[in-house]
């Protein structure tokens, strides 16, 4: 049997990391400004992270949500403390994908509504609603045509308020920072608008915080810059630093009904052993602080070298906009400079390294990424 040939690879073997570095076969260290799609937040292998998940799997590595799981309960009472909802509840999931389905489910059972409103350029998941909310047909085939979904621009408050005006949206949902869009920003006066918008005509708000949450722009969640509360959150991605595990924040208004949502493999004991870990180090080493703080520097560096069309992000989650294609320079920081870094389109470098970025790392890769642009 061979693997299904969806992915384009580079002609790397990772095989360790450390920190925020990952090293190949042949024992070559790179520089690691992507952390695997913005999942490893507190770096690669941390000490404190192997020895949860170590003595947690030598104990019990699973078993089904028909037990009591105290692990659970202690991760949510770390996450509401850590990100300021502490009054809100916790359902976790596998996925960030996972996440958005349950999200966009409940947000339908609350008001009874069909219709979703979403943004253009947005990424959500590839799985059936997760995907038609993604403003990329590709995503959709024929079976998923029939969930009903509408896009507007983003920070066009006017076309929101037209289309919630019908009453016939159960809910819009938003990333915090558009990732795969190419480090979009919405507005901080637009997400407070949309949040009055939504109020004004009982549409549940969800925040997709996959990419953007979990300490990546600065502030726990991205939303946070605009002072806002949203009705449901989704976050994924660095919530386990690797290890597969989702979450979906749920306000109080929601109230529980037996078996309206479930999962075999989410909130695992395993899984939950790595995601309380994952608080505990962001906690004690201060990384949403650090990414605000590097993320700054690299930020401000950037937008003075020559050759970028537009520098976008907050915290350690950056685009940098080129008017021509991309694929020689990022090839180039690989295989030349030995950095990894991600893609949004054609046109645009994603960096989202792990939160524990130096200042003296951030440094070595504007070093690094100069060669490459003066060639």
């Amino acid at each position: 049997m061979e693997l299904f040939d969806v992915y384009s690879l580079f002609n790397v073997n990772v095989v360790s990391g450390k920190g925020c570095h990952v090293y190949d076969e042949k024992g070559q260290e790179y520089l690691d400004l992507y952390g695997g799609h913005a999942v490893i937040s507190v770096g690669h292998a941390h000490p404190d992270y192997v020895k949860a998940i170590s003595e947690q799997v030598a104990k019990l590595g699973f078993y089904s949500n028909s037990v009591i799981n105290t692990l659970q309960v202690e991760l949510a009472h770390l996450l509401g403390k850590t990100c300021g909802y502490d009054d809100y509840s916790l359902f976790l999931i596998n996925s960030g994908a996972e996440a958005n389905e349950n999200a966009i489910k409940l947000a339908s059972f609350h008001n009874g509504r069909k219709k979703v409103l979403a943004f253009h350029h947005s990424f959500h998941g590839r799985t059936t609603a997760a995907a038609r909310v993604t403003d990329n047909p590709k995503f959709s085939p024929a079976a998923y045509m029939g969930f009903e979904v509408e896009f507007v621009d983003l920070n066009d408050i006017a076309a929101v308020r037209e289309k919630l005006a019908t009453k016939e949206f159960s809910s819009v949902i938003i990333e915090g920072i558009q990732g795969v869009g190419g480090i979009q920003i919405p507005n901080d006066q637009f997400m407070r608008d949309l949040r009055q918008a939504c109020d004004d005509t009982e549409t549940v708000l969800i925040l997709d915080e996959i990419q953007s949450g979990y300490g990546r722009s600065g502030k726990f969640f991205a939303h946070q810059y605009a002072g806002i509360k949203a009705d449901l959150i989704s976050v994924a991605k660095g919530i386990g630093n690797g290890l597969p595990m989702s979450g979906m924040l749920i306000s109080p208004k929601f109230k529980a009904v037996p078996g309206q949502l479930g999962t075999t493999f989410g909130g695992n004991h395993l899984a939950c052993a790595a995601a309380i870990s994952v608080l505990n180090i962001m906690n004690k080493e201060n990384l949403i602080e650090n990414a605000a703080k590097v993320g700054a520097h690299l930020l401000d560096e950037l937008k003075g070298f020559k050759g970028i069309k537009e520098v976008r992000g907050r915290g350690l989650m950056i685009g940098l906009e080129f008017e021509e294609p991309i694929k020689e320079i990022r090839s180039n920081l690989l295989y030349e400079q030995k950095v990894f870094t991600g893609v949004a389109g054609q046109h645009t470098i994603r960096l989202l390294p792990p939160l524990c970025l130096s200042m003296a790392q951030a440094d070595e890769f504007l070093t690094r990424f100069e060669k490459v642009l003066k060639k």
